[in-house]
């Protein structure tokens, strides 16, 4: 087609061939990232669960700017949700937050977003301007719940009841309609405030269980302590996988990947988080990287 457009002088006929040329290229590179979701649980549908690492309310904040950030970026790219449980802040921001999310190769994008992720900037908290570093991690495993048998045995949990926190309207601290599920062989926790129906909490956390534990014995299988202990990993400096700075220059950082933009507002707003993902894919694709 090139050979075609040779001593053309109609600028429009550049401009369409460029654009068609952008086009293609986009295209290849979604089919490529695509290629790289090879995993059976890629295409499954995800839950994220965030918590704020040591610092109270600048980590609980910056908590809440993460879960904000994940959620625009979902409802940017086409993703259903539904908030499934959330603990707000004494003072600001949240002590915890679980999202359930529905949508093509859901896991398989946002598998890129485990681990632990530092901000640092002049606290809005600090009445003396000062800088602060705070940190939060997130988590993120298949939702295996509807396609995947794991063996849970009553006796193996413990069921509580409480009351439900948040966002709610009339219903909220009424009854006790919220439910925690821990699984005592393991020692996962899990918890579903988002219904009001105590019977309704019950079983979306035996569905979040459900899927946490197939995770646990598949990284059990796999001998991989890295994947098994995510959860467990110290919430503070030197454990981060990405950096968010706004102070004293603008940068956000993926430590794995050297992947980088200096638009920290584009994405703390949801944007260019695909950058990040397919930085991650590519090199964990690649033979003889870690995952």
């Amino acid at each position: 087609m090139l050979s075609l457009l040779e001593g053309e002088e109609d600028p429009s006929l550049w401009e369409e061939f460029g654009a068609l040329e952008g086009a293609v290229a986009d295209r290849l590179s979604r089919l490529e990232l695509r290629g790289m979701l090879s995993d059976p649980d890629d295409l499954r549908d995800a839950i994220l669960t965030i918590h704020p690492g040591a610092g109270g309310t600048e980590s609980q904040d910056w908590a809440s700017i993460l879960m904000r950030m994940y959620t625009r970026w979902l409802e940017n790219n086409g993703y259903d949700y539904q908030i499934i449980d959330i603990q707000e802040g004494e003072e600001a921001g949240i002590d915890r937050v679980t999202i359930a999310i529905t949508g093509e190769h859901a896991y398989g994008y946002l598998k890129a977003e485990k681990g632990v992720h530092r901000l640092v900037r002049i606290s809005p908290f600090d009445s003396a301007a000062r800088r602060h570093t705070s940190f939060a991690s997130v988590f993120v495993y298949p939702d295996v719940s509807d396609e995947i048998s794991v063996e849970i045995k009553d006796k193996d949990l413990k069921v509580d009841t409480y009351r439900a926190s948040g966002a709610g309207g009339q219903h909220v601290n009424k009854t006790d309609s919220a439910v925690r599920i821990t699984h005592l062989p393991t020692g996962i926790v899990v918890q579903s405030q988002a219904e009001r129906s105590q019977h309704r909490n019950r079983e979306t956390a035996m569905r979040l269980l459900t899927s946490r534990l197939h995770q646990y014995l598949k990284a059990e299988r796999e001998k991989s302590r890295e994947e098994l202990e995510a959860e467990k990993k110290e919430i503070a400096f030197g454990s981060q996988i990405r950096s968010y700075v706004l102070h004293p220059y603008t940068m956000v950082k993926d430590h794995r990947t050297g992947f980088e933009t200096s638009d920290v507002e584009g994405v703390l707003e949801g944007q260019h988080l695909i950058g990040f993902m397919e930085a991650y894919l590519k090199q964990t694709a690649t033979p003889g990287t870690d995952a």
